[in-house]
């Protein structure tokens, strides 16, 4: 019982100094930083907006919070050892490399650099240098470093799934500059999520032991145990032109899962033999890098998706209560005829849907090829394309370049698309940048 309530009791703590934590909430703030940025460039390029940036906000952040609760109960059986300063030395890392670009606000990134400089610190132990120096060479070198990679692969598990869940849900469809300055549709799928996580480390008390030990700590664990707060920010961006966001959603999820089965072992492993965190810290970064290498370089090799067919229209996305949403149409299909009427442009479609102003009939091919028709009253007031937004054209007078995405333009959402420029009548030179970044895992 009195173990019970000293559990208790050091929840109750941890709470509450998880919510008077500033990087909580600085957190929630990027987040819907960030979902405003992508309603913003919506409205920019199709005149409407597909997703509610206040609902996406409180979902990832429901999201994360069901995420802190598991991982804090696995790491209760797993173990910290991390101290006040150890945290801080943590988010100074992480901090410094948001600055640099916004998907190094990760774990991975930050706990891997520090490894490496613990690591070069214990090659010269008789270093210590001076004032603030010698302090930020202790705090580095008591770091328990296989923990702490350890928390990275149960972080990238929990992301895994996160973004199995949530991951397509978020995604908005964009207007890209593509290959050889064509025009195609596409989606940016980006999300970041707030993980309040409750950590058990060991501490001199009067209370009781534990009655288990933890994996990490060893001997530590016999002076007693507290609970510390730790918020982390997890997340991942991703662009898809080859195919549905459901698809590169489910292949990102997977490579994340095992991303963090690799990490975990490579922890275990570290704590074993020590001279195995070297190896185990520049794994954390390089292999999540490779990640995001290698997603770019598989999108670049794929087709355009969202391109329109020859004699029909290739639908991008569905506006929500739409008609095209009520009739079933979907996303990737293409609208080949309107009351009988072939449609193999945007002008022809709206010519077609006027010759019956109260109602129309569709033939919409399917991603298997496959034509089904489609027929439903039109009201007045609805959108003058049914709800579809349609892949871009020739003529589209704005698109987005895929670029790093910085702290500086999540700020200033409003740079997000520019109009696009023609050297000639038809052909698109250039388009304005969209600062969608490579992951943010």
């Amino acid at each position: 019982m009195d173990l019970l309530l000293e559990g208790l009791w050091s929840v109750t703590e941890a709470v509450a100094q998880l919510f008077l934590q500033p990087f909580y909430y600085i957190s929630i703030i990027l987040i819907m930083l960030l979902y405003r940025r992508q309603v913003l460039l919506e409205r920019k390029l199709f005149h409407v907006r597909l997703h509610s940036w206040l609902a996406q906000t409180w979902r990832t952040v429901l999201g994360g919070l069901l995420a802190g609760i598991g991982i804090s109960l696995v790491s209760a059986f797993v173990g910290m050892t991390l101290t006040i300063e150890g945290i801080l030395c943590i988010w100074l890392v992480t901090v410094l490399l948001l600055l640099i670009r916004v998907r190094y606000l990760c774990l991975a990134y930050s706990v891997g650099l520090l490894g490496v400089i613990q690591f070069g610190l214990n090659l010269f132990p008789s270093f210590t240098g001076s004032g603030w120096v010698a302090e930020s060479v202790r705090i580095v070198r008591e770091l328990n470093i296989p923990a702490l990679l350890c928390l990275v692969g149960l972080l990238h598990l929990a992301e895994g799934l996160l973004v199995r869940w949530q991951g397509a849900a978020f995604a908005g469809p964009l207007f890209y500059e593509g290959k050889r300055g064509r025009l195609v549709g596409g989606y940016q799928m980006q999300s970041l999520w707030p993980i309040p996580l409750l950590l058990l480390i060991p501490a001199q008390t009067a209370g009781g032991v534990l009655p288990w030990t933890p994996l990490f700590g060893g001997e530590a664990w016999q002076g007693g145990f507290a609970l510390v707060a730790l918020p982390i920010v997890i997340g991942f961006s991703e662009v898809t032109t080859g195919m549905l966001p459901k698809a590169k959603a489910k292949i990102t999820s997977g490579r994340l899962l095992g991303y963090g089965i690799v990490i975990i072992a490579l922890a275990l492993l570290a704590n074993w033999w020590s001279p195995l965190i070297l190896l185990a810290a520049l794994a954390a970064f390089l292999l999540h890098e490779g990640l995001v290498w290698y997603s770019r370089f598989e999108e670049q090799q794929r087709s355009p998706l969202f391109v329109h067919p020859q004699g029909g229209l290739k639908v991008l996305a569905v506006l929500p209560g739409s008609p095209a949403e009520e009739l079933g149409i979907q996303a990737g299909e293409s609208i080949v005829r309107v009351n009988g009427v072939p449609v193999p442009t945007k002008e022809e479609l709206h010519s077609a849907l006027r010759i019956q102003s109260a109602f129309c009939k569709l033939e919409v091919r399917n991603l298997a090829g496959e034509s089904k028709f489609l027929q439903r009253a039109i009201y007045a007031g609805e959108h003058h394309q049914l709800g579809a937004i349609l892949a871009p054209d020739e003529l589209a007078p704005v698109a987005v370049r895929l670029q790093p995405l910085s702290l500086l333009q999540l700020l200033k959402p409003r740079r997000g698309a520019h109009n696009v420029r023609r050297a000639d009548a038809g052909t698109p030179a250039a388009s304005g940048e969209a600062g969608v970044g490579d992951a943010a895992r």
